[in-house]
């Protein structure tokens, strides 16, 4: 019986999605803002200083989603190249999902060390796929 109800290199594909739907989920909190105070089509990005703190920081962490994602995207991609089929290889990108998630959420309540170990983990489980698609050869 397996730990996980897919198989790991579909896994990784499946998180690969779900890190890029994870990118835009701050960004929702940001648009909602932005409403509230009143869009301006004609200068968006001149908002930003209008918009409550908790947006601003929501703003932010959609930023940095997208960095994240680029090196999580290129890590899972070796480790589905390079056929990584081991149980940590899933746990690891699975983990990945819930430390950004919860980076996210740290980051717009402004809970610093929080969203600190978040980003921690998150790169850890990045560079643990690199390594283990790197050790598979």
């Amino acid at each position: 019986m397996s730990l996980f109800p897919l198989p790991i290199p579909v896994i990784f594909l499946y998180a690969i999605a779900a890190a890029a739907v994870l990118i835009y989920l701050p960004y929702l909190l940001v648009a909602y803002a932005r409403a509230r105070i009143g869009y301006d089509i004609y200068a968006p990005r001149a908002m930003f200083d209008q918009l409550p703190p908790y947006a601003q920081r929501a703003f932010w962490a959609h930023e940095n989603s997208f960095e994240g994602f680029m090196v999580f995207a290129a890590a899972a991609l070796m480790a589905y190249i390079t056929g990584v089929d081991s149980p940590l290889a899933g746990m690891v990108a699975i983990a990945f999902l819930f430390a950004r998630l919860l980076y996210s959420i740290f980051y717009i309540l402004n809970i610093p060390i929080l969203r600190s170990l978040m980003f921690g983990i998150a790169s850890f489980s990045s560079g643990t796929l690199f390594y283990l698609s790197i050790m598979h050869n």
